[in-house]
């Protein structure tokens, strides 16, 4: 089965041809700033399972070192991570079309958990990622 996705506007559009791992929610700095959210549900997809089928708007950036982000220079949407020599991206689930169905997994980098925002979950919690 193929799953698509897409940025806000409509710019950037993608297919996953295999499976997505578990979803971690990542309560880290910067995937708080970089979608200005309490926390980011994410997954892994194998590189070879992941293709851009329509992302001109693309661009990118080095949050930290080793590890860029990719999003529509349009309206912002963040697509997916890559980290340097890593088999798999890090997919944005936010972005996704085709509805699927996941299994949570863990919070990670808890420790860096916005103050004002209560995990209400009976999911792990590690306070980096493990």
């Amino acid at each position: 089965m193929q799953i698509d996705g897409s940025c806000l506007c409509g710019n950037v559009k993608y297919s996953v041809s295999g499976n997505i791992g578990n979803i971690e929610h990542c309560h880290c700095r910067t995937c708080r700033k970089a979608h200005a959210s309490a926390f980011s549900s994410v997954a892994a997809v194998r590189d070879a399972d992941f293709k851009i089928t329509g992302g001109e708007w693309l661009s990118s950036y080095e949050s930290s070192k080793g590890k860029i982000r990719y999003f529509c220079s349009t309206c912002g949407t963040q697509i997916y991570a890559k980290r340097e020599g890593a088999p798999n991206i890090i997919l944005r689930l936010g972005s996704l079309d085709t509805d699927q169905k996941l299994n949570e997994k863990k919070h990670i980098w808890v420790s860096q958990k916005a103050s004002w925002y209560k995990i209400n979950s009976d999911l792990p919690e590690h306070d980096e990622y493990e």
